[in-house]
């Protein structure tokens, strides 16, 4: 029986600045903020003024591109029938180099969304925002906030210090499990390296596009590090990622893994295995040509239609008009990409609409 329910698993509230944050913080970090005169610091993932970031038809002058629950109320969940929806913050406190100056941003936020978005719109859902260059505090945040319900998943940059395959990491999937929470990787970078492996780019354009091999390192070592072997269950969810590099890399995974395997032992099964029961990715932005059937020929490709989940990406402007997935898909693959994928995901989903 199919649903007439959406999920949208990738919606971005705009956080405005530093200073909306430090009713939130305690007496220490308001003080330490306004002291260094870095109060009203932008936070902006996205370049401002960059056509990417919003699309004209949402752009409000003055406004920054996300921040209105009320805009994003008619432009995104009214206006394409939205019945849940993830909040992705894209936020600073990633990158900041001292750790516990980014687990306080990060902790602020959450209880920022909680106040301004979850409170307000029953429709909302959120990512736990954590510290990824603290994982140890980054587990306390989640110990923090998994009791709230509306937290479905916890958020990652995909670019963070090192691999995230390495035990360094642990300690967060360690967490997330324990509360049977996925992990979101989202695109993007705390920059302690060049996006690409040749070096710094020198535009926007450049630092984007190589987000699709950034996301092929990371699973890879997820993979290869024994991640899925001490957590079966855990479930990656690949953001902003694109789709049709995974065909490719699903072949070229497998080729090299029977030829090396030796190499690491403990995986003991076929790469596609793992990310076919692992792996989930957002459709937008749908890396594709719009014509009738690409992604049905990817879906078969990697043998699976489990693995992608629907996603606006409001307000980042990656279609035009109501296009947000592709012309001609068939009513099954909309059914598990807009309602029982996301909801195999995220049981946390599953239990809001049983």
């Amino acid at each position: 029986m199919t649903n007439t329910m959406t999920i949208d698993c990738d919606i971005h509230p705009g956080v405005p600045n530093i200073k909306a944050l430090l009713p939130y913080m305690d007496e220490f970090w308001r003080e330490s903020f306004v002291a260094r005169g870095i109060d009203g610091f932008d936070m902006m993932s996205y370049p401002l003024g960059a056509p990417i970031t919003c699309r004209p038809d949402w752009r409000v002058k003055g406004e920054r591109p996300g921040s209105s629950l009320p805009n994003m109320q008619r432009d995104a969940l009214d206006a394409f029938g939205i019945s849940l929806a993830i909040c992705n913050p894209l936020t600073g406190g990633q990158v900041a180099v001292s750790e516990t100056m980014g687990a306080a941003i990060c902790s602020a936020v959450n209880d920022w969304i909680i106040e301004h978005w979850l409170n307000k719109e029953p429709r909302l859902r959120a990512s736990i925002v954590v510290p990824a260059q603290a994982p140890l505090l980054a587990a306390d945040e989640i110990e923090r906030r998994a009791g709230d319900k509306r937290f479905v998943q916890v958020l990652l940059p995909a670019a963070c210090e090192m691999m995230l395959g390495r035990s360094y990491y642990w300690p967060i999937y360690a967490a997330a499990a324990k509360y049977d929470l996925p992990i979101g990787l989202h695109a993007g970078s705390m920059y302690r390296y060049a996006p690409t492996s040749g070096g710094w780019p020198s535009h926007y354009l450049h630092d984007y596009v190589a987000n699709s091999q950034l996301f092929e390192d990371q699973l890879l070592s997820l993979i290869s590090n024994g991640v899925f072997n001490r957590w079966p269950d855990l479930r990656f969810v690949l953001i902003e990622s694109g789709v049709t590099w995974l065909p490719g890399f699903i072949w070229r995974a497998i080729k090299t893994w029977r030829g090396v395997r030796a190499e690491v032992p403990w995986v003991k099964r076929s790469p596609a295995e793992t990310i076919r029961e692992n792996i989930r990715l957002t459709v937008q932005p749908i890396d594709a040509p719009r014509d009738t059937g690409v992604v049905e020929r990817i879906i078969e490709q990697i043998d699976s239609d489990r693995m992608l989940l629907f996603a606006s990406d409001y307000p980042h402007w990656q279609f035009e008009g109501d296009a947000v997935l592709p012309d001609g898909l068939s009513p099954a693959l909309l059914q598990r990409i807009r309602v029982d994928n996301p909801l195999e995901t995220y049981p946390r989903l599953k239990e809001t609409v049983q």
